[in-house]
């Protein structure tokens, strides 16, 4: 092995390790030394959202247990004046990777929770990501009765469902159900849709029980 990491830019730190994680190569001592270098860092200021999100992500999806890593990277954007600079898919991603990694942190949720709420439109939030997100919320265990209302209302108000797809729509309406968040004219909104659909050949059976079951 050779010294530290410190020829490493943030960037090539977390391409590495989505790679990786994406190509489902295994190599515990790179995750963990990877690891370490970041927690030695003074901050997590060089890091770019995109790079934090990658590297949690990583972690989480390479099977990679390291919870001071993941307390690292919560902290670092609780920390943070605003998350203007993070996309959509970053905030969702990082959602994603907490609850898959079995890392609980309820203020980087509720840091998360404010920031959408606070938006003038969701219009940049893409199905999936706006799905995933009230997924994660509920599967981490975390109430925010502002945000599924934020979701629903944003929802409600698009002219169709097309670009949902029928995952997206489970989730969407498993999510609220499951937080007890009564939401009557998002549930109306999605089952107009499906009724107005010629087939139903694009939901799996879990889709389907999902959306019955909410």
């Amino acid at each position: 092995e050779h010294g530290n990491l410190g020829e490493f830019k943030p960037q090539d730190l977390s391409n590495i390790l989505w790679a990786f994680a994406k190509s489902k190569e295994s190599h515990p001592r790179l995750f963990e030394k990877v690891a370490d270098h970041i927690l030695e860092l003074d901050n997590l200021r060089e890091f770019w959202p995109q790079g934090l999100a990658n590297i949690v992500w990583a972690f989480a999806n390479a099977g990679e247990s390291h919870p001071r890593l993941f307390k690292s990277v919560a902290d670092h954007i609780i920390a943070l004046d605003h998350l203007r600079t993070f996309n959509p898919q970053s905030l969702s991603n990082i959602l994603l990777a907490f609850v898959k990694a079995d890392e609980s942190h309820p203020m980087l949720f509720s840091k998360i929770a404010d920031h959408i709420v606070a938006l003038e439109s969701l219009r940049e939030f893409e199905p999936q990501a706006i799905a995933n997100i009230v997924w994660a919320f509920v599967k981490a265990g975390e109430s925010d009765p502002r945000l599924f209302e934020r979701v629903a209302v944003h929802t409600v108000a698009l002219d169709n469902l097309h670009s949902f797809k029928p995952q997206h729509l489970a989730n969407i309406v498993w999510a609220c159900a499951k937080a007890e968040e009564s939401q009557p004219r998002l549930f109306r909104k999605v089952a107009d849709h499906i009724l107005a659909l010629d087939n139903l050949r694009l939901f799996n059976a879990q889709d389907c029980s999902n959306i019955l079951w909410a």
